[in-house]
């Protein structure tokens, strides 16, 4: 119901002349460029966009297989100006939303604690914890905050999926051959068996190498990132889940932002799409 904006989008036709977009060999080529730079972006544990990825291959096609190129303002306005202006407005969002969630959280009366959990057994590192004390509306503020923080993944998770099936699966509908229904659910399926099985170095630098976090910060990131991916999405607006998670993690950080990750997450970002293009004209040349 929410996807077919993104579905048009991505299908190519606007961005790339038609008769590129029916060969059946510029499918393939998007997909493979895509695929190969996300999953060498995935292996390093940098957490890339897979729009971008996709886009450079769109782009990369339209330069090598049209004598025309590609269509300029289709891809400044439809394309590069969500992507560009979506982390912004993450940034902003949640560098704004999370004191107002800490102020609340203060005129509450609930409090925050840090506890030093020392390990089961001998020379495990102890680590410390931050965890929060009091009640809202007469339930504990601490399990109120981890259901709500699961309810904020969840809708993450959603929001990935309606934002990244679509534009896949619109490369399996040129030339007709998949159903819309079909391919959405096949591309849905292979994304999380991916997840399951790949997910965990790039979790680990979204989750402990951008900040020390605590878990109202995880949360707020979660929020924005939820409802500005899902309301973009709906608009069929090319944003990144990757880049508008990324500016909702850069928006809560403090004194302890790990700069040196920060910096290698902005850098693979900004590489991703013309080194997908260069795959794919590499691919298309052999």
């Amino acid at each position: 119901m929410l996807a077919r904006g993104l579905l048009a989008a991505f299908a190519g036709k606007g961005l790339v002349p038609a008769e590129v977009v029916a060969d059946p060999i510029f499918p393939t080529a998007v997909t493979l460029s895509a695929g190969l730079t996300v999953l060498l972006a995935t292996r390093l544990g940098f957490p890339i966009s897979t729009t971008h990825a996709l886009l450079g291959g769109l782009v990369g096609a339209g330069l090598v297989a049209s004598p025309v190129g590609i269509n300029t303002a289709t891809l400044a306005t439809g394309f590069l100006l969500p992507l560009l202006t979506s982390p912004v407005v993450s940034v902003a969002l949640s560098g704004g939303l999370y004191p107002a969630l800490r102020a609340g959280r203060r005129r509450l009366g609930i409090t925050r604690e840090t506890c030093v959990c020392i390990g089961e057994t001998v020379g495990e590192s102890a680590s410390c914890q931050v965890r929060y004390s009091g009640t809202f509306v007469g339930l504990s503020a601490r399990s109120v905050l981890d259901t709500a923080h699961y309810a904020s993944a969840g809708a993450v998770s959603f929001a990935r999926g309606l934002n990244d099936t679509p534009k896949i699966a619109a490369l399996l509908l040129v030339g007709n051959v998949v159903a819309p229904g079909a391919a959405l659910v096949a591309v849905g399926i292979v994304m999380a068996t991916g997840g399951l099985i790949s997910a965990r170095r790039v979790a680990t630098t979204m989750s402990r190498d951008v900040t020390d976090m605590n878990p109202g910060q995880g949360f707020t990131a979660n929020a924005i990132t939820s409802v500005l991916v899902i309301g973009a999405s709906a608009l069929g607006l090319p944003v990144s889940t990757t880049h508008v998670s990324c500016g909702a993690l850069f928006g809560t950080v403090t004194r302890q932002a790990h700069w040196h990750t920060i910096r290698h997450i902005v850098l693979a970002l900004v590489i991703t799409l013309p080194l997908a293009a260069v795959v794919l004209m590499r691919v298309m040349a052999g």
